[in-house]
């Protein structure tokens, strides 16, 4: 049984990053399950901003193991990153973990994937997840034509995804740092 229906954007502005994420889980292509679910949430002391899209299970499990990373690593965002990566790409049973994360500090913005990748976003904005393009293409465009905050952009792009893309709603819970 197939879940999906998220979308996370990330915008870093003016010495704040903002992580929105949007609350709708979908099964299939037809029936909503949740429209309140919360996908950002702080880790690490609330230092470190986490948004999720995939398969939830595999979602908490991830971001479980990067709080364990950066704790290892005290708390350095991009080591703890890549060395996510680097297990999430060469352990059997991590390696078949169905989701993408971004993770914000105070200074840093990330995306990371199960194939090893971790992605430090052009101009300071990302987002991952079924909408993901819809609100990238609208926080870029937030960031160029308006002064608006990150949280503001961040959140506006969200709203913008849902309208576009079936599986985002307007159920936006945002963390920033």
């Amino acid at each position: 049984m197939e879940t999906k229906g998220t979308t996370i954007c990330a915008v870093k502005r003016n010495g704040k990053t903002a992580v929105a994420g949007d609350g709708q889980v979908t099964m299939g292509e037809s029936v909503i399950l949740k429209s309140n679910a919360v996908k950002v949430k702080r880790i690490y002391n609330d230092r470190v901003v986490i948004g999720y899209a995939g398969s939830v299970a595999d979602a908490f499990a991830l971001s479980e193991k990067f709080e364990e990373m950066l704790k290892k690593y005290s708390g350095n965002l991009m080591r703890s990153a890549v060395e996510l990566a680097e297990l999430w790409r060469n352990d059997k049973l991590v390696r078949k973990l169905d989701a993408l994360l971004i993770v914000a500090d105070a200074d840093n913005l990330y995306i990371v994937s199960g194939s090893g990748d971790v992605i430090e976003p052009e101009e300071g904005v990302c987002a991952i997840g079924s909408g993901g393009n819809y609100a990238l293409a609208a926080a870029r465009a937030l960031v160029a034509n308006t002064e608006l905050s990150a949280e503001e952009i961040a959140k506006k792009a969200l709203l913008i995804a849902s309208r576009l893309c079936v599986f985002t709603n307007d159920h936006i819970t945002v963390e920033t740092v």
